[in-house]
């Protein structure tokens, strides 16, 4: 008979593996320590990136912030809107900033 690859002659008695391997109480003892420590190194990670995730969050509001403060600035006096260049898609910035305030809306 052929195996499931076409090797010639082999028996399913032979396919079986036994695992009969034990381990004592030491070893586990080591797995169990080596995992406990793994976890506790993907804790910390999980807890800087959930930091740097706010700190980002923060900048990119305090940048939202400024931006809209500026462009504030730029829609106060008409002279300088007329002014100012066009983006690449030909909007005017103070058209931008509506779409980008309003997410597009």
């Amino acid at each position: 008979m052929s195996g499931p690859n076409g090797d010639p002659e082999i028996n399913i008695d032979e396919e079986i593996i036994n695992d009969e391997d034990e381990f004592n109480e030491d070893e586990y003892t080591a797995i169990n320590s080596m995992l406990d420590q793994i976890n506790s190194y993907l804790d910390g990670l999980e807890e800087r990136n959930d930091a740097l995730n706010g700190k980002l969050l923060e900048l990119l509001e305090s940048n939202r912030q400024a931006r809209l403060e500026f462009r504030a600035q730029l829609v106060g006096s008409p002279m300088q809107e007329e002014n100012l260049p066009a983006d690449i898609d030909g909007t005017p910035p103070s058209e931008q900033n509506l779409d980008e305030d309003t997410g597009g809306k």
